[in-house]
């Protein structure tokens, strides 16, 4: 396992963010989400069953899935024992980056400000999550936060659709951008895994292009 998330991603830009309730879904979900070209995907850590779909996504093979809304150092271990290949928090949480490096997974923390950046980096850590990227002030804040920063690689997330994704995929200090558009609650309510993948392979391609 690596705890670098560049390698671990392998070149993957478009990380769907997903909420999935039932642990059924998660293989059909899988299915469509590799059949739009995706590579990887982040699980929310946020429903009684993450790690039974952590778990079953993982096990599809086609994709590099981390755990995504990690609060503490427990969460992390349940995650990476579910078979997390990377794990993402919101915010800072130094408790979290540590178990994470004990346990030689790539670890992205949240950060919103340069105070926040100034911690990961101290931290040994190069890769961050822009977040709430949209409501933060989108490109112009990652403008503003890049530029004293040139080391550092950004995952926006938050806020962010395919009208959005050019913006960001054409920053140099952008390594991938975090999306739960392409599969939301209301697709797999209503089983809409077709939808899943167009809307994946139109993110996809975006990033390719």
């Amino acid at each position: 396992m690596s705890t670098d998330l560049v390698s671990v991603l392998a070149g993957a830009r478009i990380m769907p963010v997903l909420t999935v309730p039932d642990p059924a879904t998660a293989a059909p979900l899988a299915d469509a989400l590799t059949a739009g070209g995706a590579r990887c995907a982040e699980v929310a850590f946020r429903t009684p069953d993450a790690e039974q779909v952590l778990k079953a996504m993982a096990a599809h093979g086609g994709l590099a899935v981390g755990a995504g809304t990690v609060l503490t150092p427990q969460q992390a271990e349940r995650a990476v024992q579910a078979g997390a290949r990377f794990v993402v928090s919101p915010g800072y949480v130094e408790e979290v980056v540590v178990r994470c490096r004990e346990l030689g997974v790539a670890v992205v923390p949240g950060i919103a400000t340069a105070s926040e950046l100034m911690r990961a980096l101290k931290a040994g850590l190069d890769t961050v999550k822009l977040f709430p990227a949209e409501p933060l002030g989108g490109t112009r804040t990652l403008n503003a936060l890049a530029a004293p920063f040139p080391q550092v690689r950004f995952v926006p997330t938050g806020g962010i659709g395919l009208a959005q994704l050019s913006g960001y995929l054409a920053h140099p200090a952008v390594l991938a951008i975090g999306g739960s558009w392409m599969a939301t609650a209301a697709h797999l309510e209503r089983g809409d895994y077709d939808g899943i993948r167009r809307l994946t392979a139109e993110a996809v391609e975006s990033g390719t292009t």
